[in-house]
């Protein structure tokens, strides 16, 4: 059954904290303002580094020998990395012979989810009720239950154990006669099922431990495939058990990109300052590779691009939200208001986004600068030209 609460804000209450977001507004404005600077300065020098990086790139077809020809070059091969080394998980006593093994632990618990609904009154002032609802479900970590706001469900997770995700990596992976660097390991992906088996003296060490104070020994460890299970019954779950499900990551071919070094790769330098180096799965050739990396760059732009303009949205209508507070003694002419308001908060927004973008690009790429503070300054005029007409008969009437 849901559990609700109604809490009610004064017309004072909602002008002050209006006021008070005024400040967070403005830093929301600037950051997004930097963030847009940084973006379209990083992405510039991004493609001019993978373009020098492209350009001087060799193939480097046999990696069964240091070869020194290539010391110090930026080089494209593929191949399969290999390892001697057993990974061990210290907890649980299982491991693999494996380039990663990592482990993830689940907890079933009550979680809370809350949903709100909020009305404006007449005279300025706010109710909000809000909704608490609950259900059983695997997390990621414990939930505490005791911040419930239903006391009937107040206090009611607990946990049989408590474990930390883990995640192992072999030291000692190489390709070919070269040693690949802890970075390049982690980029191996590929994680499948880890096949457990516990000791019988880790199995009854973990059951004695969940069964501390009790008279008798139950079984509460159970294996199964990758996954242990702690609790009564599997097929079950109860408030408090715990699932560890164990992954693998084995040798896989790879193709790299990076710059020699002895036995070993390292990153790439662009004159720009920008290092490069690049691990990915399968064999791809390095007009692949580089063709996967612009992509990228295009994505985290347009990515970072669009949080920017938010940012900024978002500031002006912290900046300039106390006016639409000011107007809720009548809630119909706020509504009004706030639509105005955020109409133009986005178009000017949008405006100022292009033209931090353009003053950056123009540092970088003049004539598409040039093109973005035209673009900005035309709609900076037809906004401006709206307002005036909208204002024109007014005038007239007087």
């Amino acid at each position: 059954m849901a559990y609700q609460e109604t809490t009610q804000t004064s017309y004072g209450q909602r002008v002050k904290s209006s006021f008070r977001g005024i400040g967070s507004g403005i830093l929301l404005f600037i950051i997004g303002t930097c963030l847009l600077w940084w973006n379209e300065g990083r992405a510039v020098k991004t493609t001019k580094m993978l373009n020098e990086a492209q350009g001087v790139t060799v193939e480097m077809p046999d990696i069964s020998k240091v070869d020194p020809q290539f010391e110090g070059k930026l080089v494209h091969t593929t191949g399969l990395p290999v390892t001697l080394d057993t990974l061990y998980d210290t907890d649980f006593g299982v491991g693999a012979n494996a380039v990663q093994i990592s482990r993830t632990v689940e907890y079933y618990q009550w979680v809370e989810n809350s949903s709100s609904q909020t009305k404006d009154k007449i005279g300025g002032g706010q109710e909000t009720v809000t909704t608490y609802t609950y259900e059983k479900r695997w997390v990621n970590q414990p939930v505490n239950s005791s911040a419930f706001h239903d006391p009937t469900y107040q206090n009611s997770n607990s946990t049989l154990a408590q474990f930390e995700d883990s995640r192992k990596y072999a030291q000692n992976v190489t390709l070919g006669a070269y040693r690949l660097t802890e970075g390049q390991v982690a980029s191996i992906s590929g994680k499948q099922p880890m096949e457990v088996a516990l000791t019988p003296e880790k199995l009854e060490s973990l059951n004695r431990q969940l069964n501390a104070g009790q008279y008798y020994t139950r079984d509460m460890v159970h294996v199964s495939g990758n996954v242990i299970y702690l609790g009564l019954n599997s097929n079950s779950a109860e408030i408090g058990d715990v699932r560890i499900t164990f992954e693998k990551v084995l040798p896989a071919e790879v193709s790299i990109m990076a710059q020699v070094q002895g036995d070993t790769f390292t990153h790439f330098k662009a004159k720009n300052g920008k290092e490069f180096s690049a691990l990915v799965m399968g064999n791809r050739t390095a007009d692949e590779m580089y063709e996967g990396e612009h992509q990228t760059n295009k994505i985290l732009l347009w990515i970072f691009r669009i949080l920017g303009l938010l940012l900024i949205v978002g500031g002006l209508k912290g900046i300039f939200n106390f006016i639409v507070t000011l107007a809720k003694v009548l809630p119909f002419v706020a509504n009004i208001l706030g639509w105005g308001i955020g109409l133009v908060c986005w178009v000017v927004g949008f405006a100022w986004s292009l033209i931090v973008a353009a003053i950056a690009w123009i540092r970088y790429r003049p004539v598409l600068g040039i093109t973005l503070l035209v673009l900005a300054a035309l709609v900076f005029f037809l906004l401006a030209r709206k307002k005036k007409k909208s204002s024109g008969p007014a005038v007239e009437a007087q």
